[in-house]
């Protein structure tokens, strides 16, 4: 089929060429041999090369490495092999050095192989294995790695290596500039704050790890229950766990004080669901008598390896001691995953898997260190500097022309022109990143955020991927029922009380009826399919569909246990209170839960459910028992969900049948109107259910049931058998009515997705949820928009089948992609560069089906390929991994839970505040940081210049300058508050920016912060220092002291007015700041004495030389300032005008 299509081959006929001579070369030097043989293997080849030949490949060099014949033949490639010294030369050496490294690597960190087990019940001595401690642990170091890890974390820049070093120079003697506290007091002050955040941090997860591990269980053993602690749980210990506890392993489940042998459990923590699952008990220990006689049986588990999955389990239960073994098959729902917690009944589980070993822990990724976009560029331009300062000092030595221990003044050099890459960097802007945070925490219009890891707020402003979870992120979760139409009649939410109605009625007539007589409803069943075709009233269709909503779902009513009653599990039928408060319905999907609440509210309530049976009560009080002959789930294969039910009363027997429109318009009666109304719910962002119902007589059940057990029974291709008796009763059903469910979004959901594609992110939805449902909010919530397409990607499972539908993708233009994760795990085994390059250019992304650890797969690719800055949103446990590999993790407080929010760098209270956050919060903290940064750098680089000039000027000596305090006292006091008032600078209103969201797109460019911007302020540095130093050399009378004075003074007020150039929108703080430092320096220069001739401060000619080189170094700058906002004003500039 893929090579009748008409593709363009990649590969030039020149190339192809070269492949097939290279082949037939290979064949000839293959040596004698069966002809046939060696033909047929050609051929295969030449099959599998039509896949290489269409136009996925961006390069020919990705196929050749992977045919067949370079792997199993190496015999071509000996005769080019090096040898001896020639190959250690060309590069043989450094595949040793890799090959070293690697095994070292494997020795040190070698993982033990998963293997499948065997698990005695109630014996972990029995285990042939040692298994890991069932202990969690999310520090990232423990005692003796946590000085050396956070030194090490410290120290891999660049900027902070360079401090260390210069800072170790000054001990000694012939190297020695100024003193110690000048170079060592910065540095120390920078690691005690990062030591002290740190080891806040890893005490907090200590404890936290502590009190999880704490928790008491009680363990079954033969002399009854002991409690041991979570951390002490081994594989094939007997667990027992009450309601509203937490599962503490991966257990098989074996019995329940339930008595229909099954239990509900919460997995919101695991897999982001808040829909409770049904979890089944094995039959053969449920039903013995008492719990002691789980340790008079001899019986074992035999579990499959660990696995990812959290959706599938293949393991056995055997039982040795009875005649014959009973042998039951387990799947995953015998399962109780850790991390979930049970909420009905009390369960008693094996232990199969600990620790490191349990699904959970599995799906979570380990926490990164986050470093921000704006320290790896400030790193680079450190490095930059550091050249620029070896060449300077390096040009300095020459000029002397190396005249005695010239390598000793190329080191004092180097010291004196240090303050190039000022100690104050860092300091600014950790002082900077702390402030940001604490006005994002402050802030009124965002209440509740909190900022986790206070080193990344710039990460807010320079996004260009945000990947969000869908349920309780994006949606509330909460289901309601909007519409219902039956054909010619439709029902929305102000039309449900005539719905009631027709329920009233049409169950009063057949109350009458039955009274008259209890047979009168058989008869015309039975002739209805001879006699023509009435047409039906409209109360009889209305009665038919809720009936039929009301009978087709896998809901269980659960009721809360009554004060003082015994326990839920010893109450009786007749003691249950059936009242609507103490109800709540339980389903492994909301949809469902909203369909039975809704027939609740229309009259027609299912009181009871078990495995057998289930009870509906009618308007008037009355009880209709009906018998679950067969219940069909829902898959994401079959996309519907059957059951065939008998009516106790009457002895009818009827298959309901709901699902997707798409798989129910050929099972159900020709009509007119269903594709069409599902169109228009679709558009309003309703989620589609078509409901169908087919009358059966008891032969007709009969040999179904015959057929589907034998089915059941087959040991090749069951799922395929069984789906294909299912599919035999499927057909020329009647159509009851199409339903329409709304999943409600959250507030200002729509808004704020258009606000975020405004500022050029695309947006990502990555769900563990269905395929439609992931699609329908998709559209609802806006996230795909009108005028765009939605290309949903075929499930795949070939190679063969990826490439044909990356075609179709690339002819789809401008449309937003669904896929799913099976999908996209073929795609990305095979073509992952192509799907990247593809994806990329879609304006909108839905990956449903997704595991946790695909989620942070998706997430890490997307940095890799596009080197693009992500966000990550989520508010569930299987979030975590997708927000700790994102380059920033949003974290909401949500149904979820708080795990999410902990987990994140930022956790927010609702999903709008997340436009907030970036175009008002990311902005400011991005705009100030560059220019708190380059400010800082400019501060360095000035006093840097001055120094070289200074040196040029006096015969190259390797002189300081300033020295002593004068040094500290300008990073320090007299600059310091200026400099960092620069961060409560904003060039643009919280408002505008909300309002122009398309601001945020110059953000992404990372224009605030370039090597254009560093030049341009290494440009205006030079000339300062040049201007300052020889206007002081100019000026002075007859002392040295007063080139000191002078050239310091004019330095002093020259950052200051240089503050006020920078600054965009001014704040009292700032100006306050300016005064304060301006009054310090005043007041410090009758101090100064060591430093300074005090009697020539008071003189008229130094105020006007002071003012007269101030000036010249200034004054450029503003006129420069002024003709750039006249001539080339920024975008922003025009909206704050």
């Amino acid at each position: 089929m893929a090579d009748q299509l008409p593709l363009n081959p990649v590969r030039s006929a020149a190339a192809a060429a070269g492949a097939s001579r290279k082949r037939a070369a290979y064949y000839s030097a293959a040596g004698p041999g069966p002809g046939p043989d060696r033909h047929s293997r050609y051929q295969l080849e030449d099959e599998s090369a039509h896949l290489d030949e269409m136009p996925l490949m961006m390069s020919e060099e990705g196929f050749e490495n992977d045919e067949s014949d370079y792997h199993t033949l190496p015999r071509a490639r000996i005769t080019h092999r090096k040898r001896g010294i020639e190959w250690f030369v060309c590069g043989g050496w450094k595949f040793l050095c890799t090959s070293c490294c690697d095994w070292l690597i494997n020795i040190c960190q070698r993982k033990k192989e998963l293997k499948a087990r065997t698990v005695w019940l109630g014996c972990p001595e029995k285990c042939e294995e040692k298994h890991p401690r069932n202990s969690i642990k999310n520090q990232k170091y423990n005692v003796f790695t946590f000085l050396p890890g956070v030194l090490y974390e410290q120290f891999k820049f660049f900027l902070n290596l360079y401090f260390l070093i210069v800072s170790c120079s000054q001990f000694i003697p012939a190297l020695k500039i100024g003193y110690l506290y000048t170079y060592w007091a910065p540095l120390g002050f920078v690691l005690a704050v990062t030591i002290m955040r740190e080891a806040v941090d890893e005490f907090r997860r200590f404890q936290r790890d502590k009190e999880v591990n704490s928790q008491l269980y009680s363990k079954l053993t033969v002399r009854g229950k002991v409690q041991v602690k979570s951390s002490d749980i081994q594989v094939g210990d007997l667990i027992i766990v009450e309601k509203n506890q937490r599962i503490p392993s991966d257990m098989v489940f074996l019995r329940t004080s339930e008595k229909a042998g099954s239990c509900f459990i919460r997995t919101d923590q695991l897999d982001g669901e808040t829909d409770w699952k049904l979890k089944v008990a094995v039959s053969c220990t449920q039903r013995l008598p008492s719990l002691g006689d789980l340790f008079s049986i001899n019986a074992y588990v035999y579990a499959q390896k660990p696995q990812l999955d959290i959706h599938s389990f293949e393991g056995t239960f055997t039982r040795e001691d009875s005649d014959p073994p009973v042998h039951e098959s387990l799947g995953i729902e015998n399962t109780l995953w850790a991390s979930t917690v049970v909420a009905s009944g009390t369960v008693i589980g094996v232990v199969i898997y600990t620790g490191k070993e349990t699904r959970s822990v599995m799906n979570t990724s380990n926490p990164k260190n986050k470093v921000g976009l704006l320290d790896l560029e400030l790193n680079q331009l450190t490095k930059a500097l550091f050249l620029a300062l070896v060449a300077l000092s390096v040009v300095m030595v020459t000029i002397q022309g190396f005249v005695g221990p010239w390598y000793r003044n190329l080191f004092r050099f180097l010291l004196l022109f240090s303050y190039i890459i000022p100690i104050s960097l860092r300091v600014n802007l950790d002082m900077g990143k702390a402030a940001y945070g604490w006005m994002i925490m402050k802030d009124g219009n965002i209440p509740g955020t909190v900022v986790r890891t206070s080193t990344i707020p710039e990460e807010l402003g320079r996004l260009a991927y945000l990947l969000t979870d869908k349920t309780g992120t994006l949606t509330q979760n909460e289901m309601i029922f909007k519409r219902l139409h039956l054909g010619t009649v439709s029902y929305g939410t102000d039309t449900m009380d005539e719905i009631q109605s027709h329920i009233i009625n049409s169950y009063s007539q057949v109350h009458s009826q039955a009274s008259g007589n209890n047979t009168s409803l058989i008869p015309p069943r039975k002739t209805q399919s001879s006699t023509p075709k009435v047409r039906k009233s409209v109360t009889s269709r209305v009665h038919e569909a809720v009936k039929a909503i009301a009978l087709c779902h896998n809901v269980t009513p659960v009721y809360e246990s009554r004060a003082g009653s015994g326990g839920d599990s010893e109450c009786t039928e007749a003691d249950r209170d059936f009242g609507d408060e103490s109800r709540t319905y339980q389903a492994s999907s909301p949809d469902e839960v909203a369909l039975v609440q809704w027939t609740q509210s229309a009259g027609l309530t299912l009181v009871s459910r078990d495995l057998t049976s289930m009870q509906l009560r009618t308007p008037g009080g009355q009880l209709l028992t009906y018998c679950v002959l067969q219940t069909f789930p829902f898959t994401s294969e079959s996309k519907r969900m059957g059951i065939i039910v008998k009516d106790e009363s009457t002895a009818e027997i009827t298959f309901y049948l709901k699902g997707a429109d798409a798989v129910m318009a050929p099972i159900v009666q020709y009509n007119d109107w269903l594709e069409e109304e599902c169109g228009n719910m679709a558009r309003e962002g309703l989620r589609t259910l078509v409901v169908a119902r087919k009358c059966l007589t008891e032969e007709q059940y009969q040999d179904f049931e015959s057929r589907y057990n034998q089915a059941k029974l087959s040991l090749h291709d069951r799922a395929l058998k069984v789906a294909a008796v299912v599919e035999s009763l499927e057909r020329e059903m009647e159509l009851l009515g199409l339903t329409g469910v709304e999943d409600q979004l959250q507030a200002d959901v729509r808004p704020t997705l258009e606000m975020l594609r405004n500022a050029g992110i695309k947006i990502w939805m990555l769900t563990g949820d269905k395929l439609e449902t992931a699609t329908c909010i998709a559209k609802s919530s806006h996230l795909v928009s009108r005028t765009q397409g939605l290309h949903v990607f075929s499930p795949v499972a070939s190679r063969g089948e990826a490439h044909l539908e990356l075609n179709a993708l690339r002819r789809r233009q401008d449309s937003a992609l669904v896929i799913s994760g099976d999908s996209l795990e073929v795609c990305l085994r095979y073509y992952e560069l192509e799907l990247l390059e593809l994806v990329r250019q879609c304006p909108a992304v839905v990956c449903c089906r997704c595991s946790p650890t695909q989620k942070a797969r998706v997430v890490r690719l997307l940095q890799q390929h596009t080197g693009r800055r992500t966000c990550a949103v989520g508010d569930g446990g299987n979030d975590v991994s997708m927000i700790q590999a994102a380059d920033c993790g949003i974290g909401i407080e949500g149904k979820e839970g708080k795990q999410a929010s902990l987990a994140a760098d930022f956790s927010i209270t609702q999903f709008k505040h997340i436009g907030r956050l970036l175009m008002v919060h990311g902005r400011n903290s991005y705009k100030r940081s560059a220019a708190l940064g380059q400010f800082v750098l400019h501060r360095g680089l000035i006093i840097s210049t001055m120094q070289a000039v200074f040196s040029s000027v006096f015969y190259f000596a390797s002189v300081p300058l300033y020295q002593g305090f004068l040094m500290v006292g300008y990073a320090t006091i007299y600059t310091m508050f200026p400099v960092f008032s620069l961060v409560l600078d904003q060039d643009v209103q919280p408002e505008m920016a909300m309002l122009y969201p398309e601001l945020y797109k110059d953000l992404t460019k990372g224009r605030a912060l370039s090597f254009k911007t560093f030049l341009t302020w290494v440009l205006i540095s030079v000339y300062q220092g040049g201007v300052l130093m020889f206007g002081a050399l100019l000026l002075f009378e007859a002392e040295f002291v007063h080139v000191v004075l002078i050239s310091f003074t004019a330095l002093v007020l020259t950052e200051l007015l240089m503050v006020a150039l920078a600054v965009r929108t001014w704040h009292w703080l700032m100006a306050l700041a300016e005064l304060l430092s301006l009054g310090c320096y005043v007041a410090s220069l009758a101090l100064l004495n060591e430093y300074f001739d005090v009697a020539f401060i008071t003189t008229g000619a130094f105020l006007w030389k002071v003012s007269a080189v101030t000036v010249v170094s200034c004054l450029p700058l503003y006129v420069l300032k002024y003709l750039k906002r006249k001539l080339s004003p920024p975008s922003y500039s025009k909206l704050s005008s």
